[in-house]
């Protein structure tokens, strides 16, 4: 589409209309942040004074965040730990303005906790507590009846699975909803991960970065070459059926390829734009989190890859896994898209 201001705003208050359900792996994002000043005696490590702590939702939940932060409604599915870590991230999901009905607590699972220590704005160290294996069939059953019940009392314009490979995404779950999905021509977008990477069959918006493309498919391509990479995504599109396939190239941008009418793929390249980055982690939430309210407004891949590849980028610069600043969005959008 040609972009001026009036359609650029007109496409940002769409957003504000569109409800978002997000099916995935939640986790809670726990920050220390604090000071370096000197090496420990104890072994050869640096000693970070504690200024301050942060709990953030995170996983999936970063993605309803982010999706709220657009303006949208997100409402969250997923299994968590019947444990004090489980009703800290239902306090966090509280304060953020969440809606918590999706949520299914578990007696048989951990709630997932990254915690992530911060020294001299630099991230030292990363510990991670979860439990990985899958949903257990009474789990499955439960989170397929939020679904459905979500489905039936609320109006869904797209359903986004965030899948972190933390076994809430099982098979039966993908299967189950993308066929509750195509029964209610609800469209579906997936940010997926290598374990269930082929299971996403019939989605409209299949979002892989480099490397989850290079382990979920079974041919040997120049990851470094645009047209080579252009050939997998197109593969991709054919083996999974899917009307569109967007790879993040990290500071190449990202690459969108679509089933157009006469059957033929066309691939499209966005290059990235130029930035100060200060931390990539959560650009792939971001990336989605715009992509799906995009794909739910029915805008063309072009389209659904500039704002996409604008988003993960400005995200980018800011410190620590934090959700998109819909203002500053579209400040960028206008300054950059607008012709």
């Amino acid at each position: 589409m040609m972009y001026n201001q009036e359609n650029i705003q007109a496409l940002f208050d769409l957003f504000n209309r569109l409800s978002v359900l997000v099916i995935g792996d939640v986790m809670i994002d726990a920050y220390i942040f604090g000071k370096v000043e000197r090496i420990s005696p104890e072994a050869p490590v640096p000693v970070v004074t504690v200024e301050k702590r942060q709990n953030r939702p995170g996983g999936a939940a970063n993605v309803a965040l982010n999706i709220k932060s657009l303006g949208a409604r997100a409402i969250l599915c997923s299994v968590i730990g019947n444990d004090q870590k489980g009703n800290e991230f239902i306090d966090i999901l509280n304060q953020n303005g969440l809606p918590v009905q999706g949520l299914v607590q578990s007696n048989n699972r951990i709630t997932t906790t990254k915690f992530r220590i911060i020294g001299n704005k630099t991230q030292m160290l990363r510990v991670d507590e979860e439990i990985t294996d899958d949903l257990n069939k009474p789990e499955e059953r439960l989170l397929i009846k939020r679904i459905h019940s979500i489905l039936d009392s609320d109006k869904i314009d797209v359903i986004l699975f965030q899948d972190y490979n933390k076994g809430v995404l099982t098979k039966n779950i993908i299967t189950q909803t993308i066929k509750l999905a195509r029964s209610r021509n609800i469209p579906v977008a997936v940010d997926p991960k290598k374990k269930n990477f082929m299971a996403y069959k019939q989605v409209n918006l299949f979002k892989p970065n480099l490397k989850e493309l290079k382990e979920g498919i079974d041919i040997a391509f120049d990851a470094q070459s645009i047209p080579e990479t252009g050939k997998a995504l197109a593969f991709l599109m054919e083996k999974l059926h899917v009307e569109m396939v967007m790879v993040t190239l990290s500071e190449k941008g990202v690459l969108i390829g679509n089933h157009s009418h006469d059957r033929e793929h066309t691939v499209y390249h966005i290059p990235a734009h130029l930035r100060n980055i200060a931390d990539v982690s959560g650009a792939g939430d971001t990336v989605i989190s715009v992509a799906s309210l995009c794909l739910a407004l029915n805008m063309g891949p072009e389209d659904i890859a500039s704002l996409s590849n604008l988003a993960g980028g400005l995200v980018c610069e800011e410190v620590g896994v934090v959700p998109i600043d819909k203002n500053k969005l579209l400040e960028e959008v206008l300054n950059t898209m607008v012709r």
